[in-house]
C-alpha cells in the first residue's frame, strides 16, 4: 500500500481485497471509492459522503454485503427461471402446438359431421321428390288411358254411324218395301256420346322455406366458449370435518356437501363449516365413496357387504346386493343412471356397470382386442362427462381411461409429456361443465385435460396436501377432499 500511495504520478484508489472489481468511484468525491450503498437513493456512496448531510437520514449498507446479497437473489432467480418457470412455458409452448393441431382437428370434426347431415338431408329430400315424380308419372299413365279409352269408344261408334249413314243413302234409293221394312233408327242411340269424364289435374304447392325448420332438422351447432384457467387458483372455503382421512366429497347443492372417509359415519356439511346432518352406514362398514343423485338423494357403496345403498331421509335402502363383486365408486349420470366400478380380486377383474335404478343396463371391462381396459386393484374412481364420455381413474394403472356412451376406448391419458415414468397416480377425478377432466394425483396437485386427453395444467400452488377427492359444482368451483388432513376445500379455477 506504502509503495503505490507514495506514488503521485497516478491517482491509486486503495480497497480491502474482498471489494476489488466492484468498488466503484464516488462521483462527488474523486479521490474516494465507495464502501457503501444508500438504499434510500440506491446510489453508492464513499466515507465522505456518508459524513455530509445528503445522507445522513437516509439507511446505508455494506456495499459488499449488499453485492453477495444482490448475487443470491440472482442466483435464486436464474435457478427459478432454469428449473422451474422456463420449463413451465416450454412445456405451455409445447400445448399450443397441440392446441392449435386440435383445433383444425376439431373442425375437421365439425365439418365432416355437417357434410354428413347435410348428404343425409339431401338423399332424404331426393327421396320425397323422385316419389313426388313417380306419382306424377302414375297419374300421367292413368289420365291417358282414360283419354285412350275413350278415343277407342269414340272411333268404334264413328264407324258404326258411318255404315248406318250408308245403309239409310241405299234403302234411300230402293223400292224394295222388304229392306224398308225390317229397318230400324238408331239415332237415338247415336244421339249421346260416350260417356265423358271429368279430370281434376294435380297441382303442387311449394311450401315457403322456413330456414328455423330446416335448422332444426339438420341440428345446432353449440357457442364457442373461451374460459381462461387462473394461474393461481384461489381457495374460497376452507373446512375441516370430523373425519381425519377423507375419501370423497359430493355437492348436493352450491351450499352444502356430502363426505365420507375412514369411518362410518356419512356427514354433510354447508360453506360455514357446520355439521348439518351424520348418518351411519346401515352395515357399520365404512363406505367407498358417495354421490348425490339428479334427485337429491346420496347413494354409497359399501364393499364390506357388496352393497350400494340409497341414503333418503331417514331411511338407507340397499339398491343393489352383489355376488363375487365388490363395489368401489359411484357416479350418478345426467340421464338418471348409476356408474359404478367393482372389483372380483378371485379372478383380478374390474369393470363399469352402468345401472337405472338396480338393472344392471351396461358392462365395460374389455377393449377391442379382448385386453382389460382397467387393472384389478386399486382405487377405481369415475365420472361421466358432459359429452357422456366415462372417465375412470386408475391410480394402478397409472393412467385416466376415458371411454365413449357405448363403452369404446377413446384414449389413457398418463400425465404431460414431461411426466417421468411411473410417477402419475391419480385418485380422485371429476368433470366441469367445459368437459375438462380434473384428476387429483400423488404429487399434491391437480391435472386439468381437456374431454380429448390434452393437458392444460396443473393446480398445485395453492397449498393443497394430498388431495384425493374431487367434484365440481353448477358454478365450475372445485372441492377438494385431503385424505391426510381431513379437510374440505373449495377452490375457484377459472377466471
Amino acid at each position: 500500500m506504502g509503495e503505490h500511495l507514495s506514488d503521485e504520478s497516478k491517482d491509486h484508489y486503495i480497497v480491502p481485497f474482498e471489494l476489488r472489481g466492484i468498488t466503484p468511484k464516488c462521483t462527488e468525491h474523486a479521490t474516494e471509492v465507495c464502501t457503501q450503498l444508500c438504499t434510500t437513493c440506491y446510489i453508492p456512496v464513499c466515507p465522505l459522503c456518508v459524513d455530509s448531510s445528503q445522507h445522513e437520514e437516509d439507511e446505508l449498507e455494506d456495499i459488499l454485503e449488499w453485492f453477495e446479497y444482490k448475487r443470491e437473489c440472482m442466483q435464486e432467480d436464474l435457478q427459478n427461471l432454469e428449473k422451474s418457470i422456463y420449463p413451465r412455458y416450454q412445456e405451455a409452448a409445447t400445448n399450443i402446438l397441440v392446441q392449435r393441431a386440435d383445433v383444425n382437428k376439431r373442425s375437421q370434426k365439425l365439418t365432416t359431421a355437417l357434410d354428413k347431415q347435410g348428404e343425409a338431408l339431401h338423399t332424404e329430400i331426393d327421396t320425397i321428390i323422385q316419389g313426388m315424380k313417380s306419382d306424377i308419372d302414375d297419374m300421367d299413365a292413368k289420365h291417358k288411358a282414360a283419354i285412350n279409352q275413350q278415343e277407342v269408344a269414340i272411333n268404334h261408334t264413328i264407324t258404326e254411324i258411318t255404315q248406318a249413314i250408308l245403309d239409310l243413302k241405299r234403302l234411300l234409293d230402293t223400292s224394295d218395301v222388304c229392306l224398308v221394312s225390317e229397318y230400324t233408327s238408331r239415332t237415338e242411340e247415336f244421339r249421346n256420346l260416350p260417356a265423358q269424364f271429368q279430370v281434376t289435374l294435380p297441382t303442387f304447392t311449394p311450401q315457403e322455406i322456413n330456414r328455423e325448420q330446416i335448422h332444426q332438422q339438420i341440428g345446432s351447432l353449440s357457442k364457442l366458449a373461451i374460459t381462461f384457467l387462473l394461474d393461481e387458483p384461489r381457495i374460497l372455503t376452507d373446512i375441516q370435518t370430523e373425519c381425519r382421512e377423507l375419501f370423497s366429497v359430493s355437492c348436493l347443492s352450491d351450499s352444502e356437501l356430502w363426505t365420507c372417509g375412514n369411518d362410518k359415519i356419512l356427514r354433510l356439511y354447508n360453506l360455514q363449516g357446520e355439521l348439518l346432518r351424520s348418518v351411519q352406514t346401515k352395515s357399520g362398514n365404512k363406505p367407498e365413496d358417495i354421490a348425490v343423485t339428479r334427485s337429491g338423494g346420496l347413494v354409497y357403496a359399501d364393499p364390506g357387504d357388496r352393497s350400494i345403498n340409497l341414503v333418503s331421509g331417514t331411511q338407507i335402502q340397499t339398491l343393489i346386493t352383489l355376488r363375487g363383486w365388490r363395489p368401489s365408486s359411484l357416479c350418478s349420470t345426467a340421464s338418471g343412471d348409476l356408474l359404478v366400478t367393482m372389483t372380483r380380486y378371485v379372478w383380478k377383474q374390474t369393470k363399469v356397470v352402468r345401472y337405472f335404478g338396480s338393472t344392471e343396463k351396461q358392462s365395460i371391462q374389455w377393449d377391442d382386442q379382448d385386453k382389460p381396459l382397467y387393472t384389478s386393484g386399486g382405487y377405481k374412481y369415475l365420472s361421466e362427462n358432459r359429452n357422456l364420455d366415462i372417465c375412470v381413474a386408475d391410480c394402478w394403472a397409472g393412467a385416466v381411461v376415458v371411454v365413449s356412451a357405448a363403452g369404446k376406448l377413446r384414449f389413457r391419458y398418463t400425465g404431460p409429456p414431461s411426466t417421468p415414468e411411473e410417477s402419475f397416480s391419480p385418485y380422485g377425478i371429476t368433470t366441469d361443465s367445459q368437459a375438462n377432466i380434473l384428476t387429483s394425483d400423488n404429487n399434491d396437485r391437480i391435472h386439468i385435460i381437456d374431454q380429448d386427453g390434452l393437458f392444460l395444467r396443473y393446480i398445485h400452488n395453492c397449498g393443497l396436501q394430498n388431495p384425493w377427492g374431487l367434484c365440481v359444482d353448477y358454478r365450475d368451483n372445485l372441492f377438494v377432499a385431503e385424505i391426510g388432513t381431513g379437510r374440505v376445500k373449495k377452490l375457484q379455477y377459472y377466471k
